[in-house]
């Protein structure tokens, strides 16, 4: 069973991250200290450790990349986009049928 990495506490996710920078040195690669992490915390997979460490460095601009806050202002203005695109296909609706009762003879 896989577990996404905002099940982890960000407490945990912060503490990973700098615990193989602190560790890298003693191992052969990132990737082994990596996987010592994983273990050490009992995360399931150096993967998960591998992304989280990708994620922190873009964040603090070491790496290229969409840092956590642009992607979080991007996934807000999507849903704000959505939501007035929903309101103007309302709008359009309602001005057609006030429009076609204008139209319609008097009685």
């Amino acid at each position: 069973m896989s577990r996404r990495s905002g099940n982890y506490p960000k407490e945990l996710r912060e503490r990973a991250v700098r615990m193989v920078a602190e560790i890298r040195s003693d191992h052969s690669s990132e990737w082994a200290a990596m996987e010592s992490v994983a273990s050490k915390l009992g995360i399931g997979s150096a993967q998960t450790i591998h992304n989280w460490v990708r994620k922190a460095q873009v964040d603090a601009g070491q790496r290229p990349g969409v840092t956590s806050e642009e992607s979080a202002e991007l996934r807000k203005l999507k849903a704000e986009n959505r939501e007035l695109r929903r309101a103007n296909e309302i709008l359009k609706a309602a001005s057609v049928f006030f429009a076609a009762e204008l139209d319609r003879p008097q009685r």
